[in-house]
């Protein structure tokens, strides 16, 4: 036998493995696969489709500062001691306070009075269940790993019906041709060219999706790829006391923190973290101008006793590993780029589906030849 000759030989059986994998690890794990993605298309308009589904919701978000003031006060003294951890502060894009609690259930609250408006759980509403079901598969840090573990086969069934398809360069547009029959032909054509023409998109949407699952580990990989230096440090702890919290001072001081002249120009305030057991320090998450993610990765960190700004953090500054961290949930979400990368987002979203239904017909075809 000549060196090329066993050079060779190998090859067949590679591949022959490889188109084994790819056809029952798409059969099993790609049905879960599809469905998550197609759960994700959904998402992609859940601000949207929240205000569609409940007009009560849709409320004017200029209010004075002593309405917003009030509001909090009333909000935050009624709900916090029943698990509320955090709340989303009126905007144009979504004009209502948004109060976060345990079991993935949220209350929505007017932006002027703080009157409860809406109670959404996984248990009343559609999309809330589809959330559930894209981050978590409905079973808790346990489906997150799941999924974690299936974000991984999907990513090695892209990349080897990569491999699969690669053709010679002389082959290159007969490659790349759709046919409408015969069946055989027709649904392998389908799955071959839409897979290929959207797998950069989807390659995207899947990597960022298990970066975030292994959010240390993406985190660390991309700080050393980068060169990142040590973090800045967090202000120290506050200890809680047992005095009476002005809020309306927590967002005077907050929003002077975002004045022309301070820490975070420009930036906008986005959410409140509560106090937690036994500490009095408040973080807010603030949208500093140039950021991608919606909510904002910069901080603004509040002694609520004295009124005082004890901390920023403003997030366009961080190194570049933490910036491209902070990158991925945007992208991922359809959160940067308008309505158009919404829309390509939500699209991608719908292949697996188209992959799995057309790879299933085209299996299914030939095994009955």
């Amino acid at each position: 036998m000549s060196a090329s000759q066993a050079s060779q030989r190998p090859k067949p059986r590679l591949r022959s493995a490889l188109k084994w994998l790819h056809l029952w690890l798409g059969l099993s794990a790609g049905t879960v696969f599809a469905i998550v993605a197609l759960a994700g298309t959904v998402l992609a308009f859940q601000r949207e489709l929240a205000l569609w589904a409940y007009p009560q919701l849709q409320r004017s978000a200029a209010t004075t500062p002593e309405q917003r003031s009030r509001a909090l006060a009333r909000i935050v003294d009624h709900w916090q001691t029943q698990g509320m951890s955090s709340l989303d502060l009126p905007s144009p894009q979504f004009p209502v306070w948004q109060g976060y609690f345990p079991n993935n259930e949220r209350r929505y609250f007017d932006p002027a009075s703080g009157e409860l408006l809406l109670t959404r759980n996984t248990d009343n509403d559609l999309v809330l269940w589809l959330r559930d079901l894209h981050i978590h598969l409905l079973s808790g840090k346990t489906g997150e790993a799941v999924l974690g573990v299936i974000g991984i086969i999907a990513l090695f069934m892209l990349l080897s019906g990569l491999y699969l398809w690669w053709p010679r360069w002389s082959a290159l547009a007969a490659s790349l041709k759709w046919y409408r029959g015969p069946p055989t032909r027709r649904w392998f054509s389908w799955h071959r060219g839409i897979g290929l023409w959207l797998l950069p998109l989807t390659l995207l949407a899947v990597l960022t999706g298990v970066s975030m699952i292994y959010d240390d580990v993406a985190r660390g990989a991309l700080s050393t790829a980068f060169g990142d230096r040590k973090a800045p440090p967090k202000p120290p702890k506050l200890a809680a006391r047992d005095a009476p919290i002005d809020w309306g001072g927590v967002l005077r001081a907050a929003e002077a923190a975002t004045a022309k002249r301070a820490g975070l120009p420009g930036a906008q305030l986005r959410r409140i973290s509560l106090p937690k057991s036994g500490s009095g320090l408040i973080a807010l998450r603030a949208r500093a101008v140039g950021e991608w993610h919606p909510v904002g990765r910069s901080m603004v960190w509040i002694d609520p006793y004295r009124g005082d700004v004890i901390g920023t953090l403003d997030a366009t500054a961080q190194d570049r590993g933490v910036r491209a961290f902070d990158a991925i949930y945007p992208l991922h979400g359809g959160f940067v780029g308008g309505r158009a990368w919404q829309t390509l987002i939500a699209l991608t979203g719908l292949l697996p589906g188209f992959l799995l239904v057309t790879g299933f017909l085209f299996w299914r075809r030939r095994r009955g030849r």
